[in-house]
């Protein structure tokens, strides 16, 4: 005699083609729902994975915030001790030194400030040009009502660590115009302009100062020039220098096609 398979519940044995018997003696029929169940017990324990998923994920956003705080204040305080070593030597040479040093720094510490406060890992570059170029400013121009920096950026976003390699050009383009365009205490203007569209983007600064030198031989290669040729590399961008008459233009450019680093023209002036 053929037996139907049975499932054991409390101790009541009840067939799995059978959940009970009628009153009259006939079976009623009733598959016992474990499909249900099952499902049931998937969806609560997809739920709890997926709850515990989000609280992780806001957990790591909170560290990563934290940690960005942390590093911004400590890069605050070494760009703050730098400037004050370099007000309190003696030499010209050792406080320009210092002074790069210290807007070399504040050029991380500005970005770090603003991936804290905003808590993406992408950056605006509009505000970020605007609070670089207003530190550096504030930090080299003695009258800014004769020498100013003017910043004109669309609304382009980029990766963090992209904007770390152009805000260090920036950084080092800016103090090479203050350095060398405006001897004297000549006035004028630094332009910072970034611009992007389906072809790539074009990274510029150009100031109407005292222009490019009439014997076109290169100076000595400082370390700016070094920091900003292999950023620039790293950016797969060319360095391209014009006569802006009066003054000097000098632009990062980056051509969406391109797909391996390009040749790197040297800058004219030492930075």
């Amino acid at each position: 005699m053929k037996t139907s398979p049975s499932t054991s519940i409390g101790g009541l044995r009840i067939s799995r083609n059978e959940a009970s018997t009628g009153a009259g003696g006939g079976t009623v029929t009733s598959p016992l729902p474990t499909t249900n169940y099952i499902a049931g017990s998937d969806k609560t324990a997809k739920r709890a994975a997926e709850k515990e998923k989000d609280e992780l994920v806001a957990d790591k956003v909170l560290l990563i915030k934290e940690l960005q705080h942390r590093v911004a204040n400590s890069l605050q305080i070494i760009a703050s001790v730098l400037m004050q070593s370099a007000r309190r030597v003696s030499s010209d040479e050792i406080r320009s030194h210092l002074q790069k040093a210290h807007n070399r720094v504040l050029s991380v510490a500005s970005l770090q400030k603003q991936l804290a406060t905003t808590g993406a890992l992408e950056v605006e570059l509009r505000p970020y040009f605007t609070q670089l170029c207003s530190s550096i400013g504030a930090s080299m121009i003695a009258d800014p009502e004769e020498l100013s920096i003017a910043v004109d950026v669309d609304e382009t976003v980029v990766r963090s660590d992209v904007s770390v390699s152009l805000g260090l050009i920036v950084t080092e383009l800016v103090i090479n115009c203050l350095k060398h365009a405006f001897p004297d205490g000549r006035g004028g203007v630094i332009k910072v302009s970034y611009r992007t569209d389906e072809d790539g983007w074009t990274l510029n600064v150009a100031d109407d100062g005292v222009g490019m030198p009439a014997n076109p031989r290169l100076a000595d290669a400082g370390l700016g020039t070094s920091i900003v040729e292999a950023l620039a590399r790293q950016l797969r961008a060319r360095i391209m220098i014009a006569d802006a008459k009066p003054g000097t233009s000098i632009s990062i450019v980056h051509e969406a096609a391109e797909t391996s680093g390009a040749d790197v023209l040297p800058l004219v002036r030492a930075i």
